[in-house]
């Protein structure tokens, strides 16, 4: 079983209540083969939200509240379906400051790019969950 992004299988779960839509993923959906979450939803946060970056470790929305404990919380949570189902691995949304593999969105809400991981890919990866992005596929 694989963990995406529910913003990929089409659910409109982004930031702004929009999705990131990519039809490979739809279709490890619909083949049962997939099982699609939100991780900042699973955390508390509402849709649509104010878009949120990582600062020095701290997840800070762009009028500057600090949400890292509901994108924390909801790592665990997405961490906790993921042991459920014994998921070894996942496809995140890129650049995401939960999902991010590799590179996330640096801070400056100036939409450059950054080496990093978001909340989640980050906690997948420390419990052996092999995490890509849409765009490996």
């Amino acid at each position: 079983m694989i963990i995406v992004s529910a913003c990929l299988a089409g659910m409109k779960c982004r930031y702004d209540g929009h999705q990131n839509s990519c039809d490979k993923v739809i279709e490890l959906v619909r083949q049962g083969l997939a099982i699609p979450l939100c991780p900042e939803q699973l955390g508390g946060l509402a849709t649509p939200r104010t878009p949120a970056e990582i600062v020095d470790c701290k997840v800070i929305t762009k009028d500057g509240e600090d949400v890292t404990a509901q994108f924390n919380k909801g790592a665990e949570e997405s961490l906790r379906m993921a042991n459920l189902v014994g998921c070894k691995k996942a496809i995140l949304k890129a650049n995401s400051p939960s999902c991010g593999s590799g590179t996330i969105y640096d801070g400056t809400y100036s939409g450059k790019l950054t080496e990093g991981f978001g909340k989640t890919a980050e906690l997948f990866i420390k419990n052996g969950i092999e995490v890509i992005s849409e765009k490996e596929l």
